[in-house]
């Protein structure tokens, strides 16, 4: 028997409960009949929560601290032509589902009544536009207010026999509403003698069966573009609705389709357990539109998809089902680079039927590449090819792009003319999105965020809409806000909820004086040492300072000591919440997107020199061979002596006259980090390396002056190596403590045939051997990837290589084999992050399971279960790649503006060849750039391509031929790139 009720108390029920019970029968698989028994107690004291109603406000219930809850919704909310004297909204969950960026607007949508009804079916349709419906709830400026209607004896709705769920839960919306306004108008009237304004309450619905519905009871209904359309910025609203509905009128009224039907889910999953179908991430090639790749477990290499058709309105990042085809149509990966905007650059965007999938243009792109399918390079080897047949989850997201201006018909920006345009994505692997808008010619030259609705068989692009303008193409702060949304990062400022868990004397907070004080307890008292922090120049959060000093018995003490943010932030308050779904902190040129307020990060916790602060330290006792004799884990307090630059403590440690105790403890440090190091080398750590670049930035303005190569000195490497082994030793205590909630990172080795191509690349062009049998092997073998002729060949040959690995990731101990726990990079067998709470949710929580391992304190249940850790991980994967992408992004576009208007030669290395171009990569600028065929000369100049050796014969007046590896003098400028509005270096061949 199945048993439903809500649970009552006291305290929250004053008016007496109606017991509302509903029996039937069903029958369960194994043909038994059941009898189920569903109980709500219903009540009358769930409040309308409108200012107006003073009996609501007497009969509400109380919360735990004895007070009724704020009521929300205004006693004077804004009216319309339609309704003079104010309006409370009500929406049903598809005008949820086509509107919530409406919802999420500044203007014309506050006193809004989310019905309980209402929320769960979004919740059942969305869960991301659950979780931004929930916000709209929280903030306290929009006056969202939720209602449970179900629970509410006058609007509950039963499901009458052979009603739809559907159709049930339209009638309880329609049955709120009707409620609503009798309840206002007797409320005003309770209140007042004299006649005053009563609020119209009127629901929102596209749904054409509820409205005519609602009209024969006499409900106040409209539609949401009938309602947009009477606010003041009704163009730019009604471009915000979701597309979706109308493409679905315009559809039944269209036969032809181009693409084929999704196989049914249950057709899929049959599929994928038999093994005659495969799940994976659809990945698009970034530079050929028409290749894409799913990897999966079933084979070595990754499947390509080949084709729009093939590609079945698949989007880069979706989970697609694959059928694998057969041999005979097994292909070998492109060649050749193919762009959409070349490609396809002059479609109709209003065109819809007779259009076919693949163009002409296309089809022959395709063709050519089919051509060279059976060469016997590496390169040219047939893979296995597949057709997507279905989507288990969309990646769809918000896009930021620009409007092409050849799909505008009228660029007049006072005409109001609703026409459809082509809205092209900043990423180049998405692609174009017929959106309508009103506003074509105002949006031209904008950064424009969209979304998309629908991809359905007979359009040959998606369908979305338009969200809103950031600003204009190239501007700091479009460019800024539109890469913060490409890579979602929230950015918002903190919300009050967040704030008021911040301690109440701000920056005046101090480590109590007396060691009395609860705030001691089971501290250590380490302001005697003389510790010290070195981080980049200008950091203001510093989470880590570190000591040395020698023992009596020969060997050293050295302590990292970790910033104790967990003091602050304790588990499951909003400020908690708020860290958890930020997940870190994201670095960009020009400023710093915190993970917790500036209060803690920059203050509070940051362990700036002078003042005393919390800390959590691991001390060890090392010997001078670097070998860890014991580890010690407190929670402390420690006054840091100074703060340093990387570049200030080279200085000092090199400075012989410098003999105190401070610099003689740097030089401690410095003499057993390089011990620490080679024992990792030793043990087969990797020594990758990544194009590395710092931008000087103007101080007030933040405009670029110039760009410069980061310089590593031996102090960067004293920081990491004693980080690397605070966060191992932090591993093996949590780990030895929770064995199954450990919260780890773990670095998976990567499959052989990650590293084919280099290995054949290294062995063609330079006879030198890549061997990747273990993390030792690869790290010896790099070591022995060099040329006397070009010092900068090795890095190259590193950079490379770290592009073949797997993405470290976060993960909770309990849903892993120990042997998976490898950390494959660092050649350790297990690993965490534990130095940077300020700036990563991860290190917070291992602080939080070091603090219980150590019995300081009780662990949150919260960091007792696997289901929830898992959640974490999950996101902070995410999040934490999402920053870097985030921040190379930020890199790049100033970078860009930083040579706009010079003219400048630099040496470069080609590290990319195709049948029609080739990248090459400036190490002065730690920028890749492809040069393609037709920038070399007009017309495109013919070229013939050595697959097997990596060279492109280039014919006609240019004669010359380009290899792999080649050092190249190129000249690089700037330009707006028409596909993505984007300001791009420029790169032609010297």
């Amino acid at each position: 028997m199945e048993y439903f009720s809500l649970k009552r108390s006291s305290a929250l029920n004053r008016g007496q409960p109606n017991l509302s019970s509903k029996v039937y029968v069903r029958s369960t698989r194994s043909g038994k009949v059941q009898k189920i028994v569903r109980e709500v107690y219903l009540r009358q004291d769930i409040p309308c929560s409108s200012t107006l109603c003073r009996a609501c406000f007497d009969n509400a219930p109380m919360d735990y601290t004895q007070k009724v809850a704020p009521f929300v919704l205004s006693d004077t909310p804004a009216g319309s032509k339609d309704y003079p004297n104010g309006l409370y909204l009500v929406p049903d969950t598809n005008a949820f589902l086509t509107g919530m960026d409406l919802f999420e607007t500044e203007t014309g949508f506050r006193d809004v009544v989310v019905l309980q009804t209402v929320l769960e079916e979004v919740k059942n349709r969305s869960l991301p536009l659950y979780h931004r419906l929930i916000a709209l709830t929280k903030n306290e400026g929009k006056r969202f207010y939720v209602f449970f209607n179900e629970f509410r004896q006058e609007t509950y709705v039963p499901r009458d026999a052979g009603e739809t769920i559907n159709d049930r839960n339209d009638r309880a919306v329609r049955k709120a509403v009707q409620w609503y306004n009798q309840h206002l108008v007797e409320a005003v009237a309770a209140k007042s003698k004299k006649a005053k304004r009563v609020p119209s309450v009127v629901m929102i619905s596209d749904d054409r069966d509820n409205l005519r519905k609602a009209k024969a009871d006499n409900i106040p209904a409209v539609t949401l573009s009938d309602y947009v359309s009477g606010l003041e910025n009704a163009d730019e609203l009604l471009d915000m609705i979701s597309a979706a509905q109308e493409q679905r009128e315009v559809r039944s009224k269209q036969a032809e389709v181009f693409y084929p039907e999704y196989y049914t889910m249950s057709k899929m999953t049959t599929g994928v357990k038999a093994g005659t179908m495969h799940q994976g991430i659809f990945n698009v090639s970034q530079y050929n539109y028409l290749e894409a790749s799913v990897h999966v477990p079933a084979f070595e290499k990754s499947l390509l998809i080949l084709g729009r058709e093939n590609g079945n309105r698949a989007v880069s990042g979706d989970v697609v089902v694959v059928e694998v085809l057969p041999q005979d149509q097994w292909k070998a990966p492109s060649t050749k680079i193919i762009e959409e905007e070349t490609v396809a650059k002059n479609d109709n965007p209003e065109t819809e039927g007779g259009e076919n999938i693949v163009t002409e243009r296309e089809r022959r792109a395709l063709q050519e590449e089919v051509k060279r399918a059976h060469d016997q390079s590496t390169e040219g080897k047939p893979q296995p090819t597949a057709r997507v047949v279905g989507i288990i989850k969309r990646n769809w997201r918000q896009y930021v792009g620009h409007i092409d201006r050849d799909s505008v018909k009228s660029t007049s920006k006072s005409s109001r003319q609703q026409q459809t345009v082509f809205l092209i994505p900043m990423d180049k692997r998405i692609p174009k999105i017929r959106i309508r808008t009103r506003q074509a010619g105002e949006l031209l030259g904008q950064r424009v965020l969209a979304t998309i609705d629908s991809w359905e068989r007979d359009s040959r692009y998606p369908v979305g809409h338009f969200v809103r303008s950031l600003g204009e193409l190239e501007s700091k702060g479009a460019e800024t806000e539109a890469l913060l949304l490409e890579w979602d990062v929230q950015y918002r400022p903190f919300p009050k909820t967040v704030l008021d868990c911040l301690p109440p004397e701000g920056h005046n907070w101090r480590v109590p004086a007396s060691l009395d004080d609860p705030g001691w307890r089971g501290r250590r008292d380490l302001r005697d040492l003389l510790v010290c922090s070195i981080d980049p120049p200008g950091c203001v959060d510093i989470d880590d300072a570190l000591h040395a000093r020698k023992l009596p018995n020969g060997n050293f003490e050295v302590g990292v000591h970790i910033a104790d943010v967990s003091h602050f932030v304790k588990p499951n308050n909003a400020m908690d919440k708020e860290a958890s779904q930020r997940g870190t902190t994201v670095y960009l040129v020009d400023k710093r997107i915190d993970m917790l307020p500036m209060l803690l990060g920059t203050d509070l916790c940051s362990l700036k020199p002078y003042v005393e602060r919390y800390a959590f330290s691991v001390i060890w006792e090392i010997t001078p061979d670097a070998d860890i004799v014991t580890a010690d884990f407190t929670k402390s307090v420690i006054r840091s002596r100074e703060a340093f630059s990387y570049e200030q403590a080279q200085i000092r440690i090199d400075d012989k006259s410098q003999q105190d105790d401070l610099t003689n403890g740097m030089r401690t440090l410095l003499m057993l980090s390089k011990k620490l190091k080679q024992k990792r080398m030793d043990a087969g750590a990797l020594n990758l390396a990544s194009p590395e670049v710092k931008v000087q930035t103007e101080s007030e303005t933040s405009d670029p002056i110039d760009v410069q190569t980061k310089k590593l000195l031996d102090t960067n490497s004293l920081v990491e190596e004693f980080m690397l082994l605070a966060n191992i030793s932090v591993a093996r205590k949590n780990y030895d403590a929770f064995p199954q909630t450990a919260l780890l990172r773990r670095h998976g080795a990567p499959p052989k045939t990650n590293f084919e191509e280099l290995g054949n690349q290294l062995k063609v062009k330079r006879g030198l051997e890549l061997r990747t049998d273990s993390s030792k092997a690869l790290a010896d073998s790099l070591d022995k990837c060099v040329d006397p002729k070009e010092p900068f060949f090795n890095t190259l040959v590193r950079i490379m290589a770290t592009r073949c690995m797997m993405s470290a990731e976060y993960f909770c101990s309990g849903t892993q084999a120990y042997p998976e726990f490898r950390h494959y990079g660092l050649a350790s067998e297990i690993y965490t992050h534990f130095t940077s709470p300020i700036r990563r949710y991860a290190d917070l929580e291992a602080h939080r399971q070091l603090a219980a391992a150590i019995e300081y304190e009780q662990l949150d249940p919260s960091l007792h279960s696997r289901h929830k850790l898992e959640a974490v991980c999950k996101n902070i994967n995410v999040r934490h790649r999402n920053a870097q992408m985030a921040g190379r992004a930020s890199i790049e576009y100033y970078v860009g503006q930083a040579l706009k208007g010079k003219d400048i030669q630099e040496e470069g290395f080609i590290m990319k060849i195709f049948s029609n171009g080739f990248v090459v990569f400036v190490p002065r600028f730690g920028i890749e750039s492809l040069i393609r065929l037709r920038d070399l000369a007009t017309p495109e100049p013919d070229a013939e391509f050595d697959a097997e050796n990596y060279v492109l014969k280039v014919k006609g007046d240019v004669n010359r031929s380009v290899e792999l590896f080649e050092k190249v003098t190129v000249r690089i400028t700037d330009l707006v790139e028409e596909s993505t509005g984007k300001r791009k270096v420029k790169l032609t061949l010297v």
